[in-house]
């Protein structure tokens, strides 16, 4: 499974999945790219899953047609002190996601 980490979120978070296969939007080159175009290049680039706080993408993208699971953290900021509570339930999920699911993760 290979993660992308979206530009929202904050880099150091990928410290705390090191069990996983993850690399940040800006590593892989694609720093402010729309979420459609985004998407391609993750299929492009055989990325399964992207890790976001953005909670709009899935009203905005046809998801199912990328075939990308979409892993949503919902905090009340996207602040690393925010987004660190919700990482055991993200690993949990990541076991058991399969493509074209979006799952949201909240602690509310």
């Amino acid at each position: 499974m290979r993660i992308l980490l979206d530009e929202c979120v904050p880099r150091p978070l990928k410290r705390e999945l090191t069990d996983c296969n993850i690399q940040t939007v800006v590593e892989m080159g694609w720093s402010g790219k729309k979420n459609g175009e985004l998407l391609q290049l993750m299929v492009q680039a055989r990325f399964t899953v992207l890790l976001t706080t953005d909670r709009n993408l899935r009203y905005q993208q046809n998801l199912e047609k990328f075939g990308v699971a979409i892993v949503v953290l919902i905090a009340p900021s996207n602040r690393l002190a925010d987004l660190l509570p919700l990482i055991p339930e993200t690993r949990d999920r990541l076991r058991t996601i399969s493509g074209g699911q979006v799952v949201e993760i909240s602690r509310y």
